[in-house]
């Protein structure tokens, strides 16, 4: 699209490894002054570990800033200047639900923790299963912990950054602890498959869609993946915020898209400002949309959704439209993520460890982490 627009640019596209391994080739290119004119990146705390300030050519200026979520901002920002646009749509951590099971059943979208579970004892009682767990794919099984972090931070405002400077730790902060002792519950009323050890993924993704189970505890990503393979089914399976112990406080978990960056050692940097600014402009999110499976809102004003967006999608909406009901995941605002804390979520979520010890585990774990990064008082 924007080669019509600029027929003079001639544009390539590189593609590198994910994980650590393309953390490292990206941090060392930047290093060398050998990185391309733009580059797609993660947002968030992985971006603040490439020292933007010193890296990267400052955005602010752009005019497609001025439509852009203060929520993508504040992940692409450092010393008050931001440094990436947002490339593709945000998505949200919570829970997929079977929208037939509620119709039949009489239940309503839970806001607290206790209308969750009386909702799934209806669900268990009618023969279904309740919350679909798939502990084969090890990842599946963070979400409860992960998901929960919108809560936390309601109840711990300052939790992030105290976290992040060895002040805060999971296992003394109670509202931390949360997201274990739900995989607990979850587990300790029986609502679980009973192949949870065993199920994929995949196995999560149908049994929501066609009806064998309630929840599926997920990212809204999944989406994409339920228009692939159950496209008769994506009506029925709607969305909702990970339930809180206060409806008052109920909103969404977001996991924001990578940016667009340019390196301070660009040789095109005017072109490539030109280029970043029109895919953050509200035309290159609409090409965005129009081209890419949609995952969640859009983060640029003025660029809307198609009116056929799957149930999942609009019901995650009103959470953006309100004013202070959603925060960016943990992974975005504070560096910190032990890599152990999936099989941590496994051995809670199958009845082998407590979430008191889960919490301390998951302290050890990410001290090791917080070391390997450098990070002060650590």
């Amino acid at each position: 699209a924007y080669q019509a627009k600029a027929p003079d640019v001639t544009i390539e596209i590189e593609q590198r490894p994910g994980g650590g391994e393309g953390d490292n080739i990206i941090k060392t290119r930047l290093a060398t002054g050998e990185m391309s004119d733009v580059f797609l990146y993660n947002s968030g705390s992985l971006l603040q570990a490439l020292k933007p300030t010193q890296t990267l050519v400052d955005l602010s200026g752009l005019p497609s800033q001025a439509k852009v979520d203060e929520s993508f901002k504040a992940v692409v920002s450092a010393d008050g200047k931001l440094y990436g646009v947002p490339f593709g749509t945000a998505m949200a951590g919570g829970i997929l639900y079977n929208r037939k099971i509620y119709q039949d059943l009489g239940l309503s979208v839970p806001k607290t923790w206790a209308d969750f579970m009386a909702n799934n004892a209806k669900v268990k009682a009618s023969g279904k299963v309740a919350v679909a767990q798939t502990y084969r794919d090890t990842w599946t099984s963070q979400l409860f912990v992960l998901a929960d972090y919108y809560n936390l931070h309601a109840a711990v405002p300052n939790f992030a950054a105290d976290y992040t400077a060895n002040k805060a730790k999971y296992a003394e902060t109670p509202a931390a602890m949360k997201g274990f002792e739900r995989l607990k519950d979850v587990h300790d009323a029986g609502l679980m498959n009973e192949d949870f050890g065993a199920a994929s993924y995949d196995d999560g993704l149908r049994m929501v869609a066609t009806g064998e189970a309630a929840h599926y505890p997920m990212l809204s990503f999944a989406v994409g993946a339920l228009k692939q393979n159950y496209p008769e089914n994506l009506g029925d399976v709607g969305f909702f915020a990970q339930p809180s112990d206060d409806a008052a406080t109920n909103g969404l978990t977001v996991w924001m898209p990578p940016g667009l960056y340019i390196p301070a050692t660009s040789q095109h940097a005017e072109e490539a400002k030109k280029f970043v600014d029109f895919a953050g402009s509200v035309e290159g999110c609409k090409v965005m949309v129009e081209t890419n499976a949609i995952q969640g809102p859009s983060l640029v004003d003025g660029c809307d959704l198609p009116a056929d967006v799957p149930p999942a999608i609009k019901e995650m909406l009103p959470y953006f439209e309100a004013k202070d009901k959603t925060t960016p995941a943990l992974e975005f605002v504070s560096p910190v993520k032990g890599p152990a804390l999936e099989q941590i979520t496994v051995e809670v979520g199958s009845g082998i460890r407590q979430p008191a010890d889960a919490a301390k585990l998951y302290d050890d774990d990410v001290r090791k982490q917080a070391k390997q990064l450098g990070l002060p008082n650590w």
